[in-house]
């Protein structure tokens, strides 16, 4: 237990640090939570399970968690920014976010990552975004789709008239598929590393409550549905957890296919999602990648 705990306290000090070098000044913690970050009692997570960290034997000095507070502020530091104002729901993200940091079931794929890449964006969002895993700059920064791709989705959310803190973007995988020694590029995730992560990814749709998930990309889909064929898939709805999923082209598909038909496709999947949240969709909107 001790290990665990040490692993877990080494992971919270990275995030923690993250986010304080991107601006965040909170983080929304339960006072139980508070306790376990000093090395009082862990909550236990399972039936059975310890309620309590043995008292630890000697052990070089650790270093210091930075400061935290209790206070969930209106922009919250769980790389989300709610809409209003639901300490349960970030409580209970915060705790999900916490064992997937600490994850270690891919052997492999824990000892070669940077850091668990967990999600992004409104913890209230309508919109939920679904990728298949962190790249490289994802593994780098800690955040999903921020590489040439992130840049595109980003672009593709603006275009919806939405900003990309007003959606949700995570992966079935939380942590980058590991390449073989001297390799570069990324790599598909295997089926057996999607079953095992994608509990993550139910937990994280139950406690968001989408209205629409879009699935970015073939790999996504067999994740989530077991289906391939991502040409045949696009643009027909399918249901996912019993909400409404609309699957398109990865973004990193349109950087390799530029015509104006490729990215009129993924348009017309946005458009409908958009109609489907009761978006509204202007004249020059639907004019987009159409030839005059």
């Amino acid at each position: 237990m001790s290990g665990e705990f040490n692993q877990l306290l080494d992971a919270t000090i990275q995030h923690l640090q993250s986010l304080q070098a991107r601006g965040a000044q909170f983080v929304p913690l339960e006072a139980e939570t508070i306790r376990a970050l000093n090395g009082g009692a862990v909550g236990s997570r399972t039936a059975g399970a310890p309620t309590s960290v043995p008292e630890r034997t000697s052990t070089p000095p650790r270093r210091s968690a930075p400061a935290v507070s209790p206070t969930l502020p209106a922009a919250s530091a769980l790389n989300s920014q709610p809409s209003t104002l639901n300490s349960a729901k970030a409580a209970a993200i915060a705790e999900l976010q916490a064992r997937a940091m600490s994850c270690m079931k891919c052997a492999s794929l824990a000892a070669s990552r940077t850091q668990v890449v967990f999600g992004v964006g409104n913890i209230d969002a309508e919109l939920m975004f679904v990728g298949e895993a962190p790249g490289a700059d994802e593994d780098a920064q800690g955040e999903p789709f921020v590489g040439a791709a992130g840049m595109l989705l980003t672009k593709m959310i603006q275009a919806m008239g939405l900003a990309r803190g007003d959606v949700y973007i995570g992966n079935i995988l939380k942590c980058r598929p590991d390449m073989p020694a001297g390799s570069s590029g990324n790599r598909k995730p295997t089926p057996e590393e999607m079953q095992t992560c994608i509990p993550y990814l139910h937990e994280q749709i139950d406690l968001i409550k989408p209205k629409v998930l879009v699935a970015m990309g073939g790999t996504a889909m067999e994740g989530l549905l077991g289906k391939s064929g991502i040409t045949k898939l696009r643009g027909h709805w399918h249901t996912y957890r019993g909400i409404p999923l609309m699957p398109t082209y990865h973004p990193a598909y349109l950087l390799r296919n530029q015509s104006n038909a490729e990215k009129r496709k993924v348009w017309e999947d946005l458009m409908a999602v958009m109609e489907k949240l009761n978006l509204p969709i202007s004249e020059k909107q639907r004019g987009y990648f159409l030839r005059a």
